[in-house]
């Protein structure tokens, strides 16, 4: 985790389950998830998906982003929370 003026940042492994039967969040570890979401792929839906779950997961002011793998399913997602 790094700080930046009021924000604190993460980085987490999401490896993404699209076209589930239904969405849904398992932690792996503390930094890793599993992500499965009911939307498809193609023109990112699954990607939209993916970030909303987050933040309604984190319940807070989070800025978060996919800063690798967005045509893949194992990504990488930059989370920094303001306080």
């Amino acid at each position: 985790m790094k700080e930046k003026g009021n924000k604190k940042s993460f980085l987490w492994k999401v490896r993404v389950k699209a076209s589930a039967r239904r969405d849904a969040i398992v932690q792996k570890t503390k930094d890793s998830f599993v992500v499965s979401v009911d939307a498809h792929t193609k023109g990112g839906e699954a990607n939209r998906r993916v970030l909303e779950l987050l933040r309604r997961h984190l319940g807070a002011d989070v800025d978060i982003r996919i800063v690798h793998g967005h045509h893949s399913p194992s990504k990488i997602v930059s989370v920094q929370v303001r306080e």
